[in-house]
C-alpha cells in the first residue's frame, strides 16, 4: 500500500489513500489529527489523513512512500490515541517486484498478445502481455494486483480477450524512469536482482 507525503506541496499531511471516490459525495469525520474520509452514500471507507504527519512520524523523503511496519504502528498508536477503533488491515506486501518471465506463448485470440507465466518469488502469476520484447528467461518489473502505477492507474485482476491476467509486466515508460525509451517494449532487468525482491523507483 501507498501512502503519500509532501510538506512542502500540501502541508505536514500524511495521505493514506483506500480507494477512489466521487468527491460531490465525501463526509469527513475529525478525531484529533486524524480525519477517517468516507463516500457519503454507502459508507465506504476511502482513506485517512494523518495532519502534524512529522510530530509522529520520522518522514525522511517526499511524494509516494510504500507503507511499512513501522510507520504502520504509530499510526495504530495515534488511532487508539483519538478513539478512532478502525482495524488498521492493510496489505503491506510490495506491490512493484522482480519476476522472472518462465514461458511465454501466444495468446489464443490476439496476434500481439503473449501469456506468460512470471515467478514473482512466492508464487507464479500469469499475465497477459504485449509488448514485442517479451521473452521466457527475462527477469522483469511485475506490477502486482493492488499496485499504483504513476499514471494513477490501478492493477486489478483481468480477462485479456478471453484470458485471465493478473498483473502487468513493466515498460520503464510505464514506471516513469528517467531517460525512458519511447519505443514500445518491457523493462528487461540485469541478471543480478533476484526473483521476488521490491522494485524501488
Amino acid at each position: 500500500m501507498d501512502v503519500f507525503y509532501n510538506q512542502q506541496g500540501i502541508g505536514d499531511v500524511l495521505i493514506l489513500p483506500i480507494k477512489e471516490g466521487d468527491r460531490n459525495h465525501i463526509k469527513h469525520e475529525t478525531y484529533g489529527d486524524v480525519v477517517k474520509i468516507t463516500d457519503q452514500r454507502d459508507g465506504s471507507l476511502l482513506g485517512y489523513n494523518i495532519f502534524n504527519a512529522s510530530q509522529y512520524f520520522d518522514i525522511d523523503q517526499k511524494g509516494k512512500m510504500r507503507l511499512t511496519e513501522d510507520m504502520l504502528s504509530p499510526i495504530k498508536d495515534l488511532f487508539t490515541k483519538n478513539q478512532l477503533n478502525d482495524v488498521l488491515d492493510f496489505d503491506l506486501a510490495p506491490k512493484f517486484v522482480v519476476g522472472y518471465v518462465k514461458e511465454k506463448s501466444p495468446h489464443e485470440n490476439a496476434d500481439k498478445l503473449n501469456v506468460c507465466q512470471v515467478d514473482v518469488g512466492e508464487e507464479s502469476l500469469q499475465i497477459v502481455c504485449g509488448a514485442p520484447n517479451v521473452d521466457a528467461g527475462q527477469k522483469v518489473v511485475v506490477a502486482k494486483v493492488g499496485a499504483t502505477m504513476p499514471s494513477g492507474m490501478k492493477i486489478k485482476d483481468a480477462k485479456l480477450r478471453g484470458v485471465p491476467s493478473s498483473g502487468m509486466i513493466c515498460s520503464a515508460k510505464e514506471l516513469d524512469l528517467p531517460d525512458a525509451p519511447q519505443e514500445k517494449g518491457i523493462l528487461v532487468l540485469e541478471d543480478y536482482y533476484e526473483v521476488g525482491q521490491p522494485f524501488e523507483f
